[in-house]
């Protein structure tokens, strides 16, 4: 029963991160109060007398009392945090702030990010949440961790894309307590930084300084080593010099997991250091004097992991590892046997007290499940193994790594549409390498590192050990991921299936005996065979992507798929069609495009070309691009566009409007006047694509095109106040008008007198910095259905800014910003 509830409780938790709002207080109060009824009810019946069913109606209520409590103080937290926020009115605003940098600085292309511990706001007036996350821009840029500063700085609340299947910036946020995010002013008169104290000795700061200086010396050994990024994320969880390549080699063989402080990593110090204290103790009896060789052990295991933990920055996966080993460690000090479903329930409780945000993140899932196989398929033969040779060693060994990899089949597919077929020979592999050799070997090296020389120089030999290791290992793996089922993406699954899946492999590592196992494979299969979604004969559907400031609308009839614009490139290594489109169609289950159209060369809509072509497989491309330019690498065809052009995809047409063939001759024309328009769709159903052009190019495309109108079209350049002329948006009559621009976006895009012309002529104005990826499913009938993912699957932490908050246009001078890592681990502010 205590596994039962503890698991109730896990459960309450969950639930309550699925919510579109948090309960109210009164709402609280009766969750509360219910907990405590379930509660009490179950201890007065325990303690009358027997009758039948008392057992199990007393469970009933402690499993419903937990549930309650769960939900109930996940809320509570989750009101706390809530309420320190940046208020709408505070967006944008230059505010005087002193605080510290209270985070391992990271390096971006034009700067450094950080976290800023907020001490006090000198501006009047201005409310500032007490955890911040701050860009400061510029080549000269030197932080450190522990500094107090006084920084002028401009801040937004936290928003990011939203899309099905993709990344949730502002959760990932939320849980890390960052409530605003911003950047660093400092070039006017006034806002000028200035540096108050070098070092404030506040314990998480000066662990971050002491994993500053250890960051820095690691590089300075290994900044010419090919994995040199790898061996600095095993010891401090830093893993931003991982390169885009390595990671997409590590999550295609499954290996992702140990390039980073993982459990496996934790439990192998924990152990190892476990062992040679227990061994040294047995041999002291003054030691034994004091305590027993178990509990010196067990106390050294807790030791060594929080040290590991807190050398990799504290971060959710360590924390998991490190609460369940130190359950098990006071279970064994106390000497109270838990099991091992009481153990693993308890330390998942543990967790979501400490950080009700964890049940969001698929680590949490991933590490739990992956201990409840090894726990489930090794049940009973823990004292035989004691007794037994290394071929049942051996044997032991295989059987937890394929009980792993099946019981995480399932929630991989959920999580990141895809399965790894090569992933138990990978792991087999990578798992006594990276856990045993890899990570000793480099830490051992950062022990030295830091001293003074002579001694620093043995940290040469090992890290260049640990290097050549993990070479060895990368090149194995390079030749796995050339098989061509090497990874296969499969459609996110309806909910059902999951279920039934996740039934399916209790069954399968279910103890010796259990009949029929091999029905639980059978249990499996809608997971791989269930369709995915698609538009039914006759029917289209257009989904407008949030990519941030940029374009990215993708369109779908039954047997064909368009792609008009890749939206922007972030960073040098990354944008929107690998953070974002990939992703989207993955989830989607789409492995290939029948047409690609790169409307013209500007970064916001060819930025993430080259990610899509190296991805899938791309029938067409059509652009207004060079054909040799670099965005389209790759491409197997290649044709311009030119008005006039009709291309028929299946049941979709597709109908080039703009430009002209002489107007590539054109002097002077601009990569905006160039945008390729289409009109794309079938019958009544049809959208009409019209990338950046300005009004000049509407006006001539009003005089020259007949049949303009279309229910739903993009707004030519996001709504800019250079576009969407008067009589453009007389010609288009649209019944709805795509935004696609980013939240509090520089340009000020979409114009306020735009946006009302649009409302005038009878349109809705679909903003995907409003409602995050927008779908309109045209049925066979004509019936339109039209679904905003921020809106219809919201969650309480979600930005929501209203109407009556539309930006004030930023100055100039703000830099974008880049876009999220799908990778929860990685810091994406």
């Amino acid at each position: 029963m205590r596994a039962t509830a503890l698991a109730a409780f896990v459960a309450g938790v969950f639930l309550l991160q699925r919510q579109p709002e948090l309960p109210t207080a009164l709402a609280l109060s009766l969750l509360a109060g219910a907990a405590a009824g379930c509660w009490a009810a179950a201890l007065a019946l325990a303690a009358r007398a027997s009758f039948a069913r008392q057992d199990r109606i007393v469970a009933a209520l402690a499993v419903a009392g937990a549930a309650f409590a769960g939900f109930a103080y996940a809320a509570a937290v989750a009101h706390v945090r809530m309420a320190d926020e940046l208020a709408f009115a505070d967006e944008g605003r230059d505010v005087r702030v002193t605080g510290v940098i209270a985070s391992l600085p990271a390096q971006l292309e034009r700067g450094t990010r950080f976290e800023f511990v907020v001490e006090h706001v000198e501006t009047p007036g201005v409310r500032l949440p007490s955890r911040i996350a701050l860009a400061w821009y510029g080549a000269d840029v030197r932080v450190r961790a522990a500094e107090r500063w006084s920084l002028a700085v401009r801040l937004r609340r936290p928003h990011g894309a939203l899309n099905p299947g993709g990344f949730d910036l502002e959760a990932w946020m939320l849980e890390r307590n960052l409530r605003a995010i911003g950047y660093v002013r400092d070039g006017r008169a006034g806002e000028a930084p200035q540096r108050l104290d070098p070092t404030v000795w506040l314990p998480g700061p000066a662990i971050d300084r002491a994993r500053q200086l250890l960051r820095e010396a690691m590089q300075r050994r290994l900044a010419a080593e090919r994995y040199g990024g790898v061996l600095i994320a095993l010891m401090l969880g830093d893993q931003r010099a991982i390169a885009e390549a390595d990671w997409a080699l590590f999550n295609r063989t499954g290996i992702s997991h140990l390039v980073s402080i993982s459990g496996l990593h934790i439990t192998m110090i924990a152990g190892l250091a476990a062992l040679v204290v227990g061994a040294l103790w047995r041999r002291s009896r003054r030691l034994l004097a004091f305590g027993s060789a178990q509990a010196a052990a067990a106390a050294t295991a807790v030791a060594a992991a929080l040290a590991y933990c807190l050398l990799a920055g504290w971060g959710v996966p360590a924390q998991r590892t490190f609460f369940m080993l130190a359950t098990v460690a006071a279970a064994l000090v106390l000497r109270r046997g838990l099991g091992p479903a009481t153990t693993l329930a308890l330390a998942a409780a543990v967790v979501c007290v400490l950080d009700p945000w964890a049940v969001i993140a698929p680590g949490f899932w991933l590490s739990f499940g992956a201990v409840a196989a090894i726990f489930l398929v090794m049940h009973g033969r823990a004292a035989a193994r004691v007794e037994q040779g290394w071929r049942t060693r051996l044997a032991d060994a295989a059987r937890m790594q394929l009980a792993v990899t099946l019981a995480l089949v399932p929630l991989t597919i959920v999580l990141f549409q895809q399965v790894s077929f090569v992933s138990p020979l990978a792991n087999a592999v990578a798992i006594p390498l990276v856990s045993l050799a890899v990570t000793p070997l480099a830490l051992v090296g950062a022990a030295f590192v830091l001293l003074p020389e002579p001694l620093a120089s043995f940290a040469i030999p090992l890290f260049a050990l640990a290097h050549w290791l993990f070479d060895m290992l990368a090149t194995a793996l390079q030749a796995l991921v050339v098989l061509p089922w090497a990874s296969v993406p499969i459609a996110a699954p309806p909910p059902w299936a999951l279920m039934l899946a996740v039934a399916g492999v209790l069954w399968l590592l279910a103890p010796p005996g259990w009949p029929l196992r091999w029905v639980g494979a059978t249990w499996l299969l809608p997971l791989f065979v269930w369709p995915a979604p698609r538009p039914a004969d006759g029917a289209l559907w257009v989904t407008a992507l949030d990519v941030g400031q940029g374009m990215a609308v993708l369109v779908e009839a039954r047997d064909a798929v368009l792609l008009y614009d890749t939206g922007p490139r972030y960073t040098s290594a990354a944008d929107a069609g690998e953070r974002v489109i990939l992703p989207y169609l993955r989830w989607r289950g789409i492995g290939r495009i029948d047409a690609l159209v790169v409307s013209h060369l500007d970064g916001d809509h060819s930025g993430g070309a080259a990610s899509i072509l190296r991805a899938l497989p791309v029938a067409r491309v059509l652009t207004s691009i060079d054909p040799a330019h670099p965005a389209l690498a790759g491409a197997a065809r290649i044709e311009r566009c030119e008005a006039g052009q009709r291309i028929a995809l299946g049941a979709l047409e597709a109908r080039v409007l703009h430009p002209l063939a002489a107007d590539y001759e054109r002097p002077g024309a601009t990569t905006n006047a160039l945008s390729c328009v289409l009109a794309v769709g079938m019958d009544s159903a049809r959208v009409l694509l019209t990338g950046d052009i300005p009004a000049r190019e509407e006006a001539r495309l009003v005089a020259r095109v007949d049949a303009l109108a279309a229910p739903l079209a993009s707004a030519p350049h996001h709504g800019s106040r250079h576009s969407s002329s008067a009589a453009f948006v007389q010609a288009a009559r649209p019944r709805w008008v795509i935004v696609q621009a980013g939240y509090r976006n520089r340009f000020g895009h979409p114009d306020p007198g735009v946006v009302e012309r649009y409302r005038q002529a009878g349109a809705q104005v679909a903003r995907t910095d409003h409602a995050g990826a927008i779908q309109w499913r045209w049925r066979p009938d004509g019936a339109v259905e039209v679904e905003g993912w921020r809106l219809q699957h919201a969650r309480y932490w979600h930005n929501r800014p209203a109407p009556v908050h539309e930006p004030e246009p930023i100055e100039a001078d703000e830099p974008t910003e880049g876009a999220p890592h799908p990778d929860e681990a990685l810091q994406p502010y």
